[in-house]
């Protein structure tokens, strides 16, 4: 009776705070993370060659750094030169650059999967390369790099779990305030992974179903 009071009373309040925190991680992080991957993994594909560099030098920096090390750069690092973030954004600047550079890469692998030839048919039937690309090569390429893109929010799900360190109390947060004040470290990170577990199934079934939504017959798996 012990454990289970102690479950109800104490650990799922404290453990729905930290949920409550972490969406408002996760949700701007993973739109706007998504918005700029898609930009700049266009810019890669498409852009002019001085584009092309820095959006690629940008994507090299923030795919070959730990987050960790960058959330410790924007949020102990910054001050040093006179800027001050929250810790709340710090969390969020640092998931968005992260997770935008490797949306970068799916939607830049994406466009380079169609064939040139699509792009000259249409360029044959008098479309501008805009219309083009607004037209035929983009929803080809967003369905092609959906699957990339699920996985990587999916992966930003679990990323939140960082921004404890830099003192932003979200779920795992809470979770390590709880275990550290009663000893039960067990219980405690079981129900966390519990958490955790049921935001990337969620998120994995609203992905699938878009996907389903998507599919057009004879492009790709049904």
């Amino acid at each position: 009776m012990d454990e289970w009071n102690f479950f109800i009373h104490q650990v799922v309040p404290a453990l729905n705070r930290g949920l409550v925190q972490s969406m408002w991680l996760i949700l701007p992080s993973a739109s706007i993370g998504l918005c700029l991957g898609a930009l700049v993994g266009t810019l890669r594909a498409y852009g002019p060659l001085p584009l092309r560099k820095a959006c690629d030098i940008y994507a090299t920096v923030f795919r070959g750094t730990p987050l960790l090390v960058q959330l410790f750069v924007l949020y102990f690092g910054l001050p040093s030169i006179g800027i001050y973030l929250s810790p709340y954004t710090a969390a969020v600047l640092g998931f968005i650059l992260c997770t935008g550079a490797y949306q970068s890469e799916y939607v830049r692998g994406a466009f380079l999967s169609i064939r040139r030839g699509q792009l000259l048919a249409t360029q044959a039937l008098g479309f501008s390369s805009m219309q083009s690309m607004l037209w035929v090569i983009l929803p080809q390429a967003m369905r092609r790099a959906l699957p990339g893109c699920g996985n990587e929010i999916i992966y930003l799900i679990k990323y939140s779990s960082l921004a404890y360190i830099i003192t932003f109390i979200e779920l795992t947060g809470e979770g390590k305030i709880l275990a550290v004040k009663y000893f039960r470290y067990t219980e405690v990170f079981f129900a966390i992974g519990l958490y955790y577990l049921f935001m990337v199934t969620l998120a994995n079934f609203l992905l699938t179903w878009l996907e389903k939504k998507l599919y057009i017959p004879g492009f790709g798996r049904g």
